[in-house]
């Protein structure tokens, strides 16, 4: 794929990172990059531009059925000032599973991951050199279509844009979280899986309603029975229990995230015992009563890992690891953060450093 590039001839003044206040994730850097699909042509006009709002249709399909997928990646800058970037050929062939399941056309990974780079590349000096914060990367797919016929649009744009921002959700310090025992995120064969943006205007409306009540996310159960964990907010769960670290196993409809998948990975590295299989909240609450229950946190892109300090579930209220961040907890949290920044040995080759040949 050649990319044509243009670039910006009035430059932003970049903000002073940790010196003054401004909107995290809703900063734009400078350039974007844009490719077009149409039926008849496929994939064309790669290309690398000042950023810029979009020229949409007021019929696309996207605004009207929302034929519309996305990506959230990092990248970070090591000791050396080096670009990194983290496992993006995960997030590349995820975002082509979202696409496949929105009957939208598929990108080639290594096109995929050489736009980000490329942009990224070009937009280095964006990213803050601050501990627990990133450059964050937003691919996305949306149909073009004018038509207000429900059907599948025969024409697309996939853009990325990127956005500094520090860390989502508090950081490390623990969460109080609610289970949702009326409404549901997703349920079995829909669209749950995959990173569309209905998923998520869905649970605005419970969201904002557990935090009118006090709590900072919601924990999602499962469709049919309102019993199995699902995931909290918009990210994967994990319970210590005992001396098993327990996870729910990822399925038509829990977001399969690349998190979540190296969690799992450093925790059989380090010889610990992980399931990844159905949970109840009835479970939980029963080890919880027997004094098991030593830690929960989550873990997704934005948040890396969050611990969970709290859990209400049918008015109880169940307190892990006295409201305080959980020893193991900080240490996933330092493994996968000192990889990502290139701070630790990277023996699985998940690092990918921008402008190298390991893209």
């Amino acid at each position: 794929m050649d990319i044509k590039i243009t670039l910006s001839k009035n430059l932003k003044e970049k903000p002073k990172y940790g010196e003054e206040a401004f909107p995290l994730a809703k900063v734009s850097t400078d350039h974007m990059f844009v490719m077009d699909y149409s039926n008849e042509k496929g994939w064309y006009d790669a290309r690398l531009i000042p950023f810029e709002a979009l020229n949409v249709h007021p019929f696309a399909n996207s605004l009207h059925y929302g034929q519309l997928v996305f990506e959230g990646m990092k990248a970070y800058k090591d000791k050396f000032g080096n670009a990194l970037m983290f496992r993006p050929y995960e997030n590349a062939n995820r975002l082509n599973i979202s696409a496949k399941r929105l009957s939208m056309p598929e990108i080639d990974p290594k096109s995929t991951v050489k736009a980000i780079s490329k942009l990224v590349e070009i937009e280095k000096d964006w990213i803050p050199n601050i501990e627990g914060m990133s450059l964050y990367i937003r691919p996305f797919i949306m149909a073009t279509e004018p038509t207000l016929n429900v059907v599948v649009s025969d024409s697309y744009q996939f853009i990325i844009v990127l956005s500094p921002f520090g860390h989502f959700y508090g950081g490390l310090n623990p969460l109080h979280i609610v289970a949702e025992t009326s409404y549901i995120r997703a349920a079995k064969g829909g669209t749950g899986f995959a990173k569309c943006a209905g998923n998520y205007a869905g649970a605005y409306m419970i969201m904002n309603e557990a935090k009118k009540l006090g709590f900072d996310q919601v924990l999602w159960l499962d469709a049919e029975e309102h019993k199995y964990i699902e995931e909290v907010s918009t990210m994967n769960v994990f319970f210590r229990i005992g001396d098993t670290v327990i996870t729910p196993a990822t399925s038509d409809s829990i977001l399969s995230g690349i998190t979540r998948k190296s969690v799992v990975e450093i925790l059989k590295d380090w010889g610990m015992n992980v399931e990844e299989r159905k949970l109840s909240i009835e479970e939980v609450a029963e080890e919880y009563k027997k004094g098991n229950v030593k830690e929960v946190f989550c873990t997704g892109t934005a948040a890396v890992i969050t611990s969970i300090g709290k859990i209400t579930w049918n008015n109880q209220c169940m307190t892990f690891n006295d409201n305080k961040t959980g020893e193991l907890t900080l240490k996933i949290y330092d493994e996968l953060t000192g990889i990502q920044l290139g701070n630790r040995p990277d023996t699985r080759g998940w690092t990918y450093k921008i402008g190298s040949e390991n893209i």
